[in-house]
C-alpha cells in the first residue's frame, strides 16, 4: 500500500468524523436525529427569497467566468459598508479577500502565519479547524481556559501564562463554537491589551456575530486602533447560506504589520484562482437586502435554546451552562457510567439513535467529559431526542 503524508493522516475533525458510525447504523434501517452539524439548512431555516432571487439574476447576468482572485469588487464594497456600520472599521478594499467559506481563510492565513514550532493561542473548548490547521503546517496551538463557571468566558489570567517566546497570535471565537457562549466587552478589552503588551496580532471569527439572544456582541476591532487584528466572517450562519462557501478576510492593520502575513494569503488566493462567481454577485444582496428574516430567526432559536436547556438540567447526569449567541450547547456529562465522553457519544448513537460530538474533539483538556449539540431543528425534534436520552440514562443509572 502507498502511503499517505503523516500531516494528512494526522488530521481530525470530530463534527464530521462521529458521523461515520452513524451511517453504519443507518445502513441497517436506524433513522438518527443529528445533532451534530451546525447547517440551518438541514432544519427548518431557509435563505432569505431575496437572495435566493439573486442568485437566479446572478446566474443569467454573469460571464461564468473566473472571479477577481481577492474577490468581487462591489461585494467586498458591501462588506467595508457592513463592518464600517457594525464595528466602525474604516479600511480600503484592499483589506478584504473574499475565500470559500471561512475555512479556507483559517487554512491560508496559518499556512502564511505558522512556521516549524511556532505556537497559535485557541480557546479551550473551540472550533477545531483551528488546532487542525496549525498542527498541519508545523505549529503547536495551545488551548486558553475559558471558564464553565463564568459562562465560558476566557480565563484572563491562564491567558496570560501560555505566552511563550513563539506564540505568535491569539484567537478569538466569539460567539464561540462550541459553547454558545458571549464574551464581555470588558473580557475582551483584556485579552486586546495582553495582545498588545506582547505584540501579538488577534484573529478574531465573528462567523455568528448577528445571532445573539442575552447581550450584544462586541468585536475586538472596536477595542483598540493599533493592536493589528484578521477579522473572519461569512455567509454561512447568519445569512442561511453554508453551502455558497463564502467567506470573508478582513485586515484591521492601522500600522502595517500584517502587511507581509496578507501577501502571504494573497499568494495563495491567486494559486486557488478565486471563489465561487455567481455567488459572490448575488451575495451582495445578503448584505444590502431586507433583514426581517433574521429577527424570525433568533426567535426560533431563542425559543428552541430555552428548550434545550430546561431538558439538559432535568436529565440525571448532566448539566448544561444557557448559551447566548450561537446554535450550539456543550453539556457537562457528570454521570460516572461512561469512562469519557467518547464513549457517552457512541453509547447514545448506538441505543438512542442521537448524534452529538464528543467533547474532546474541541479540546482534549477542556472538552472532556462534555459533548456538542445543536439546537437547530423543532422543538418536536428535540423532545424526541432528548426523551430518548432521558429514557436511556435513567435506565444506566
Amino acid at each position: 500500500m502507498m502511503k499517505a503524508t503523516k500531516r494528512s493522516m494526522g488530521v481530525e475533525y470530530a463534527i464530521r468524523d462521529i458521523l461515520l458510525p452513524a451511517r453504519e447504523l443507518e445502513k441497517n434501517g436506524a433513522e438518527i436525529i443529528k445533532l451534530h452539524i451546525g447547517d440551518p439548512n438541514k432544519y427548518d431555516f431557509d435563505p432569505p427569497q431575496h437572495v435566493r432571487d439573486a442568485l437566479r439574476r446572478a446566474v443569467e447576468l454573469n460571464d461564468h467566468g473566473y472571479a477577481e482572485s481577492e474577490g468581487d469588487v462591489e461585494l467586498r464594497q458591501a462588506i467595508m459598508e457592513k463592518e464600517k456600520q457594525k464595528n466602525g472599521l474604516d479600511v480600503s478594499i484592499d483589506d478584504c479577500l473574499i475565500t470559500n467559506g471561512v475555512t479556507e481563510a483559517i487554512q491560508m492565513v496559518t499556512a502564511a502565519v505558522v512556521d516549524e514550532g511556532d505556537e497559535i493561542l485557541v480557546p479551550g473548548p473551540g472550533y477545531p479547524t483551528y488546532t487542525e490547521f496549525t498542527k498541519f503546517f508545523g505549529g503547536r496551538s495551545v488551548s486558553y481556559h475559558t471558564d464553565e463557571a463564568d459562562g465560558w468566558q476566557p480565563d484572563i489570567d491562564d491567558l496570560r501564562r501560555k505566552i511563550t517566546p513563539r506564540t505568535k497570535s491569539m484567537v478569538i471565537i466569539n460567539p464561540n463554537n462550541p459553547t454558545g457562549s458571549l464574551y464581555s466587552k470588558k473580557v475582551l478589552k483584556e485579552m486586546v491589551d495582553l495582545a498588545g503588551e506582547h505584540d501579538l496580532f488577534i484573529i478574531s471569527d465573528e462567523i455568528y456575530d448577528l445571532m445573539t439572544f442575552d447581550g450584544v456582541h462586541y468585536s475586538p476591532s472596536t477595542l483598540s486602533k493599533d493592536v493589528p487584528m484578521i477579522l473572519f466572517n461569512g455567509f454561512s450562519k447568519v445569512d442561511l447560506l453554508p453551502g455558497w462557501r463564502l467567506g470573508y478576510t478582513v485586515f484591521h492593520d492601522p500600522k502595517g504589520k500584517l502587511d507581509e502575513i496578507k501577501e502571504g494569503m494573497m499568494r495563495q488566493l491567486r494559486l486557488r484562482i478565486s471563489a465561487n462567481n455567481p455567488c459572490q454577485m448575488a451575495a451582495i444582496e445578503a448584505l444590502r437586502g431586507p433583514k426581517e428574516y433574521l429577527e424570525k430567526t433568533n426567535t426560533k432559536l431563542r425559543e428552541r435554546r430555552n428548550y434545550i436547556c430546561k431538558r439538559i438540567d432535568e436529565i440525571p447526569g448532566l448539566s448544561t451552562t444557557r448559551p447566548q449567541a450561537a446554535f450550539y450547547i456543550f453539556p457537562k456529562i457528570e454521570s460516572d457510567h461512561w469512562k469519557n465522553d467518547q464513549d457517552f457519544v457512541l453509547d447514545i448513537l448506538k441505543n438512542c439513535h442521537v448524534l452529538l460530538v464528543p467533547g474532546n474533539g474541541f479540546s482534549e483538556e477542556y472538552g472532556k467529559m462534555h459533548f456538542r449539540a445543536v439546537f437547530l431543528p423543532p422543538v418536536e425534534t428535540l423532545e424526541k431526542a432528548f426523551d430518548s436520552i432521558e429514557t436511556y440514562m435513567r435506565k444506566v443509572g
